[in-house]
């Protein structure tokens, strides 16, 4: 199971982004993610007025974020919770040009919000990425045996 856990956090760490959002709410956000494997919790740098900001005033929530990469041969749908953060810390650790493109006053801005996502489980499908998913098709099509797509199983944090 360590082979399977690592293989999660190192493609995690190599995809920039993916769809968060809130169980008890469908629609889903892009948002650029922070792995933290120490802590199994994921960071998000956005702004304190965005729908998720706002929702999350009250206190922490169950959330989703779905991450999706042929190239890093990575499909995960994670839960866990999402709360607001004012760990300055970490903020000054992840911030960076990308963060800072979307706040005029750059990581001084008073609408800079950190969000942090404490994962619970996670639903995995690991392949080999493109060319293998190339190669794998091309090798059905000539023994009659289905493709090897790789490994699908779940964790729990």
């Amino acid at each position: 199971m360590t082979d399977l856990v690592d293989t999660f956090w190192k493609r995690l760490d190599d995809i920039n982004s993916g769809m968060l959002g809130l169980t008890e709410d469908p629609r889903l956000v892009p948002m650029s993610h922070y792995a933290d494997r120490d802590l199994n919790t994921l960071w998000f740098i956005t702004a304190k007025g965005t729908d998720l900001s706002q929702s999350l005033r009250e206190g922490s929530k169950d959330a989703l974020h779905v991450v999706s990469s042929a190239n890093e041969g990575l499909y995960t749908r994670i839960h866990g919770r999402l709360s607001l953060s004012s760990d300055s810390e970490k903020l000054d650790e992840l911030w960076n040009a990308v963060a800072s493109s979307w706040f005029e006053e750059g990581r001084q801005d008073p609408d800079v919000q950190l969000l942090r996502f404490d994962l619970a489980e996670a639903e995995v499908w690991a392949t080999g990425g493109r060319a293998a998913f190339l190669y794998e098709i091309a090798k059905s099509k000539l023994t009659g045996n289905k493709p090897d797509m790789g490994d699908h199983y779940n964790l729990a944090f």
